[in-house]
């Protein structure tokens, strides 16, 4: 399987419509939503928090943010206790721990750290990826447990509903093996630290190793924190031959392997979109023309 290759163009990926959550900030949650489980004193005056929830799909500087305020440190403490956390990353990682800062509940008590935290957060994601089903996973579909995370990743960021994963994850596979580009927005919108339904053109014409509509293969990196879900598809891809697909209502994504029903779904789910929000739908949007990718036009 082509996992990374020098750049090419071809038919794209649109993205996937993901409207009601971002309607209701489930995708692009502040860390105030779901970082700390408060405790109360008998006065109603709040405590230390006593949990620290990290959500699926979360990025690394999400989980950073969250830490520092469950921990009451200044902005940027977390991030900056990396170089000392010693965390015990894969090889193919070089030290950058996105996608396994697992997603889970983790207590918090008096000696919490950023380091002893981000610390349980990979020795739990270590635990879940180093098992022989994953292990075995991946090498049935010929990669290392490191691209099966950062394939788990992509179908995190990108998959409407737990059931869609699976597919989402055969029109990965199925791009990589016919050597097309991913073109998946999610990947586009973590080069540009961002989470959006509207690409531009001119988006897609940035020069990063994460924009997937300009390079071949796999972004060098996972993209989010992938979930228990997102990790069992990535590994056990639905068989399919779609390489397409758009969640053109919440509740309805279409995977197709024909480019021509694609941009008839397509058309549909940004003129739906135009009918909601007339100004969120911009002329030069590749949402408006194209194939299938992460918010609005093929993934999640």
């Amino acid at each position: 399987m082509q996992m990374n290759t020098p750049p090419r163009s071809t038919i794209r990926l649109t993205r996937r419509g993901r409207v009601a959550l971002i309607a209701t900030g489930a995708v692009v949650a502040a860390t105030a939503v779901a970082v700390p489980l408060l405790t109360l004193t008998m006065e109603g005056e709040e405590t230390r928090p006593t949990s620290l929830v990290i959500p699926e799909g979360w990025r690394t500087g999400q989980v950073y943010d969250a830490v520092d305020k469950a921990l009451a440190l200044p902005l940027g403490s977390t991030k900056k206790s990396l170089a000392k956390a010693n965390l015990k990353l894969p090889s193919d990682a070089e030290g950058n721990p996105e996608g396994y800062l697992y997603p889970a509940t983790y207590r918090l008590d008096r000696t919490a750290t950023p380091e002893s935290l981000l610390a349980q957060m990979v020795n739990t994601a270590n635990k879940k990826f180093r098992g022989s089903p994953v292990t075995a996973g991946a090498q049935r579909n010929a990669m290392n447990v490191y691209q099966a995370v950062t394939i788990a990743s992509i179908i995190q960021s990108e998959a409407a509903t737990k059931p869609d994963m699976a597919k989402v994850a055969r029109v990965i596979f199925n791009r990589l093996e016919r050597g097309m580009p991913l073109q998946m927005d999610s990947t586009l919108n973590y080069a540009l630290n961002r989470f959006t339904l509207s690409t531009t053109t001119n988006d897609t014409k940035l020069e990063s190793p994460y924009n997937s509509y300009q390079r071949m293969g796999l972004p060098p990196t996972p993209i989010a924190n992938p979930g228990e879900d997102a990790m069992r598809a990535a590994i056990n891809p639905t068989p399919g031959d779609w390489l397409y697909f758009v969640t053109v209502k919440p509740g309805d994504t279409r995977f197709t392997a024909s480019y021509e029903e694609h941009q008839r779904n397509v058309a549909e789910f940004n003129l739906l979109r135009r009918r909601a929000s007339p100004s969120t739908t911009s002329s030069n949007s590749t949402s408006t023309a194209v194939p299938g990718s992460s918010s609005a036009s093929a993934a999640r």
